[in-house]
């Protein structure tokens, strides 16, 4: 492989190799390890700590989507953590509030929360410790104290307005004296631990399998739904400036359990790339793939930093596959998919790129069908500029509106268990916090369209498209490279940069990661308020300054992140005897650890 500038090494080990967005759930990851865990023990583990101590970026209320295999069957896998909409979840219901968007924060944006039921299921399937084991590391940190990242005083900082005259469940959680606390305290969560106990003490059963799904039902259809019953019923303040209640109830969360399905997949040269399906953005990487197959000759890394062209090509795929998310993609069973997926399909959209920047949201027709773009799309003009660029990271506006971020571990085990997990929602500024359960609920709601007849409509009892995209890749049949980021609608872009670099730049997991990423902002964001930017291109000074003059000459609106700004990737992968692991040096928080 290219010899290139890397942060730090790529790990190479036997035994086991977890890589996460923090440093302590990586820790607790291999702890799990090396007390003779598997891989997905490991992620479970990892999992729980990372919402204690990332809480303004996943929790206890939001969701687990992972894609994995298993030692015994090398066939993909998906895990669905994601909830649905609640029964009262209607679009009259909304639109009789005077809403055309589902609020960004508040309880109206609130599905099922799946991230318990998720994780525990995959524990029990596919795990060998019990809920106690595993659970333990995150009830330490939630009782006893973690170190508070920059990250989650800034958060706090900019709602603590909104805590103080809204949220004052949230306030006593979060705040110190009226304000946020200071980077590098101590932080604890004692109410979350407690309630982690409660179910704890309430798993019991003969068997490990047994004691996991009366976990499940304590939660479910015992103690913490009806806290959740009893909190929606409170009109709150959300993003549209008014109060509302919630429509989840406990008997939504009594309806609702994690569930498996296939994975949508491409096959490109000697590799195979496993995503979730169409109800996640997740099949705009396998589209971006296609498309760059029709201009493979172009593709090229100068010293591990991909060229003008490359991004060029890259930014303008990328229009094209998120163009299809916005009008196909949703829980809805006729997705065209396989026509989606099509090389035919892809070189008559590869043909629409040109040497300019398009400017245009240019949705295909898959299989002769015509597309539709939600009415707010074409109704709404895009904003011209975004002087900052957008990151993925979570932007809190006093009224609680968020563009969300998340967290993401990969964890690869010396038996060939392999796991990709980007757990969601729930952050601490999405909706106030509920008494006696120390965590609110997540609003990955808003993702849905108020209008009838789209894919991603709001309906009840449906997912919604969400953006959070873990993925596994296989080569030559066999599961060796798992990955993924946070960052909301840049994930499968992020992902993108990072899949170029080790695939066509040669690099290894850790220079992948650590080349300069880009990505565009040309099309509508999953979330409240939607805002676009046509032309639009984010990307790291490191890829040069000829290189961003060019694109700008191009027809790009570059917008210069800085060298060291988008994307928190991380990566585990196996074969040729060898497990491997990597994370990512920006923020300075995301760690590999392996031995």
């Amino acid at each position: 492989m290219p010899t290139v500038f890397t942060t730090r090494p790529e790990l190479i080990g036997t035994h086991g190799m977890v890589a996460s967005t923090h440093w302590l759930a990586s820790a607790a990851g291999m702890a799990v390890l090396e007390d003779g865990g598997n891989a997905f023990d490991a992620a479970v583990a990892a999992g729980f700590v990372l919402q204690v101590v990332e809480p303004h970026l996943n929790g206890p209320g939001g969701e687990v989507p992972a894609i994995f295999a298993t030692a015994q069957d090398p066939t993909p896998r998906v895990l669905c953590g994601q909830g649905v909409a609640p029964a009262g979840a209607t679009i009259e219901h909304y639109r009789d509030l005077g809403l055309d968007l589902v609020p960004g924060a508040g309880l109206l944006a609130a599905t099922v929360p799946g991230a318990w039921d998720g994780w525990l299921t995959m524990l029990r399937d596919h795990g060998t410790k019990r809920l106690e084991d595993v659970l333990k590391y995150a009830i330490g940190y939630a009782r006893d104290g973690y170190p508070a990242i920059p990250r989650i005083p800034d958060t706090i900082r900019a709602v603590a307005g909104m805590f103080a005259d809204h949220w004052p469940t949230s306030a006593a959680l979060w705040l110190v004296d009226g304000d946020a606390p200071a980077t590098g305290s101590r932080l604890r969560n004692p109410e979350l631990a407690d309630t982690w106990t409660r179910l704890l003490a309430e798993a019991r059963g003969a068997t490990r399998e047994a004691e996991i799904d009366a976990a499940r039902r304590a939660w479910s259809q015992g103690f913490v739904a009806e806290a959740v019953d009893k909190f929606c019923r409170t009109p709150l303040h959300d993003s549209s400036g008014h109060a509302h209640a919630g429509v989840l109830t406990g008997e939504d969360m009594a309806r609702w359990q994690a569930s498996y399905t296939e994975p949508a997949t491409v096959t490109t040269g000697d590799w195979t790339l496993a995503k979730l399906p169409a109800w996640s953005q997740g099949p705009a990487l396998l589209q971006q793939v296609l498309l760059l197959e029709n201009f493979a000759d172009e593709l090229s890394y100068v010293d591990g930093v991909a060229t003008a062209r490359t991004v060029h090509l890259a930014i303008e795929c990328a229009k094209l596959a998120f163009a299809d998310r916005e009008a196909w993609y949703g829980d809805v069973p006729d997705v065209p998919l396989a026509g989606l997926l099509s090389r035919e399909y892809a070189r008559s959209r590869a043909g629409l790129v040109a040497d300019s920047a398009s400017l245009e949201l240019r949705p295909g027709a898959p299989q002769g069908k015509e597309p539709r773009l939600p009415g707010f799309i074409t109704q709404h003009r895009p904003t011209v500029a975004d002087p900052s660029g957008t990151t993925g990271e979570p932007t809190v506006a006093r009224d609680g509106g968020t563009r969300g971020d998340t967290v993401h571990i990969d964890v690869v085990d010396r038996h060939g268990n392999i796991v990709s997990v980007t757990p969601s929602g729930g952050w601490l500024q999405s909706s106030p916090a509920i008494p006696g359960l120390g965590f609110c609920l997540g609003t990955r709601g808003q993702m849905f369209w108020l209008e009838e007849g789209l894919p991603n409509s709001l309906a009840p009892g449906k997912r919604p498209r969400i953006t959070l995209s873990p993925s596994l890749a296989l080569r030559d049949g066999r599961p060796v490279l798992g990955f993924g980021t946070p960052g909301g609608d840049q994930q499968d872009q992020w992902q993108l940069c990072f899949w170029l670099a080790h695939t066509v730049g040669g690099l290894d997991l850790q220079a992948s990661i650590d080349s300069p990423a880009w990505h565009s902002g040309a099309f509508p964001s999953s979330f409240y308020p939607r805002d676009h930017y046509p032309g639009q291109l984010v990307a790291e000074s490191r890829l040069g300054a000829q290189t961003l003059a060019t694109l700008r000459e191009w027809g790009h609106d570059v917008v210069d992140s800085g060298p060291w700004a988008l994307g928190r990737m991380s990566a585990v992968s196996q074969g040729d005897g060898w497990l491997r692991a990597a994370a990512n040096p920006r923020g300075m928080q995301g760690y590999a650890v392996g031995r």
